[in-house]
């Protein structure tokens, strides 16, 4: 057997591995770009030419990764919850493992601040819900990683029961559909609340103020009464200086 005769199966070896990583490197792309293109556009108005310029590959590639646009989008709507996943497994280490008061506060914070960083996620969801769910429900995966996200809560909340600090009675499903909803809901509509109550629902203040409702409408929905210390509310609105100099003024 000849040198050249001997490499040839490590040489194809090589060659395999390196189609794997580009298609793999393709499927991402086309991943990424679709999310951005759905979360702009929705699902009827997401094009596969547009997202297949974005990605800087071809149309005939994303039917070749994902079969159509639909399983595309199938694909988008878990590739956006695996990613919240796998930021809460990161969470999860740095929870505070000997006071579940603090932790609830900290997943709390940790899902209000992730609907803030990831508006993609929020306009996908939204996208999603106007069609009434129709792609998520045909996701095998999605179950299986909404577990995930319930365990971590219901872990905490056990820890507060055996303290002694959290109802007995308070479910990870309905603390999770809570604290979901009142992050979800504003950030999915605070163009048209800016407009409804003539406020600026996104500076810092309202977004300070808001994050201090989630925490205390869930403390007080799972707190044992007097065993959960009450937490102050930032304002919603900063002050005018025209009032802080008329109450200079009055003093």
């Amino acid at each position: 057997m000849t040198t050249k005769t001997a490499a040839a199966p490590a040489i194809r070896r090589a060659a395999a591995g390196t189609r794997a990583r580009q298609a793999q490197d393709s499927r991402e792309r086309i991943l990424k770009a679709a999310i951005k293109v759905f979360a702009q556009r929705g699902y009827d108005g997401g094009r596969v030419e547009r997202i297949s310029s974005l990605a800087k590959t071809y149309d005939r590639m994303i039917y070749y990764y994902f079969g159509s646009k639909e399983k595309l989008f199938v694909e988008v709507l878990e590739t956006i919850y695996l990613q919240l996943n796998q930021a809460e497994q990161q969470l999860e280490h740095e929870l505070d493992a000997a006071d579940p008061v603090r932790a609830l506060s900290q997943l709390i914070d940790f899902v209000w601040q992730y609907y803030l960083d990831h508006p993609e996620f929020v306009a996908i969801l939204t996208s999603e819900n106007m069609s009434q769910g129709k792609h998520a429900k045909k996701s095998v995966r999605l179950r299986e990683i909404s577990s995930y996200a319930l365990s971590v809560l219901d872990g905490i909340l056990a820890r507060g029961k055996a303290a002694g600090r959290f109802r007995a009675d308070a479910g990870a499903r309905d603390v999770y559909m809570v604290i979901a909803s009142l992050g979800y809901f504003y950030n999915s509509n605070h163009h048209t609340l800016s407009a409804f109550l003539g406020e600026p629902m996104m500076s810092a203040p309202a977004l300070a103020h808001w994050r201090d409702v989630i925490q205390q409408t869930v403390l007080r929905a799972v707190a044992v009464p007097g065993k959960v210390p009450e937490a102050k509310v930032a304002p919603a609105t900063a002050p005018r200086k025209a009032a802080r100099a008329k109450r200079a003024a009055a003093g």
